[in-house]
């Protein structure tokens, strides 16, 4: 089974598109889909609760930690799946990569796969041109320090083994730092992954939650947390 984390925060013009994109696209993948509500001011939560009477293989749970870090790690525990994915609400990320994640993993003794939207064979839309600036910089400058040609570190949209992923705990970062934190262990400590392309959309409904100027010290912390977690495990 895969189990899919979704976390959501004051998504409730978007909610029902998230359950109908799952639901009408994964009907040949057994799946369960954790929606994972982060401390919404919206009535995201109650809309959520109504739809699980009606969509069979989700369930919703309510952030403990406010934060993605929080909501990522309470995902994790909650998961049933031999495999874990993480994917965002806004359905940037294209449900047939989900499907390769997910063969891909069953392929072969994979402990995660690693997707990138920025190979040649990637295809990007509507990708903020400051925040992609920005993004290939960092990418570029951890690459150089881990020693690692992986060019996507800080995406969301990853594939795990569950019992890999329980392995790497605990995880300390409490927002989108924490896709940069897991795959670096994986990295550091040698697991067996996978790259592979994969595509994406700009969001269409509501407002990205992505704040580069509240979330560059924090980047800038789980990178030396986990350069220094490398050095020591060697």
């Amino acid at each position: 089974m895969l189990s899919i984390i979704v976390p959501v925060r004051d998504e409730s013009n978007n909610i029902q598109d998230v359950f109908d994109y799952f639901n009408n696209n994964l009907k040949m993948v057994e799946h369960e889909v954790l929606i994972i509500n982060d401390f919404s001011n919206d009535d995201t939560l109650e809309k959520s609760k109504n739809l699980i009477i009606k969509y069979k293989n989700f369930k919703v749970f309510n952030n403990l930690k406010k934060g993605l870090g929080g909501a990522i790690n309470l995902g994790i525990k909650k998961a049933i799946g031999e495999y874990v994915a993480i994917m965002m609400a806004d359905q940037s990320d294209d449900i047939n990569d989900l499907i390769k994640y997910n063969n891909l993993m069953q392929s072969a003794e994979y402990d995660a796969i690693l997707g990138s939207r920025f190979t040649k064979e990637s295809k990007v839309n509507d990708y903020p041109i400051q925040k992609l600036i920005l993004n290939r910089i960092f990418n570029f400058f951890v690459s150089i320090i881990f020693f690692n040609s992986y060019s996507d570190y800080t995406n969301a949209f990853k594939m795990y083994k569950t019992s890999s992923l329980k392995s790497l705990r605990p995880f300390v970062s409490e927002s989108f730092n924490i896709f940069l934190e897991i795959p670096l262990k994986i990295i550091s400590r040698k697991m067996n992954y996978k790259t592979t392309f994969i595509s994406w959309n700009g969001r269409k409904k509501g407002i990205s939650k992505f704040k580069i100027k509240e979330l560059k010290s924090k980047y800038l912390f789980t990178l030396f947390y986990c350069l220094l977690e490398k050095i020591l495990i060697k």
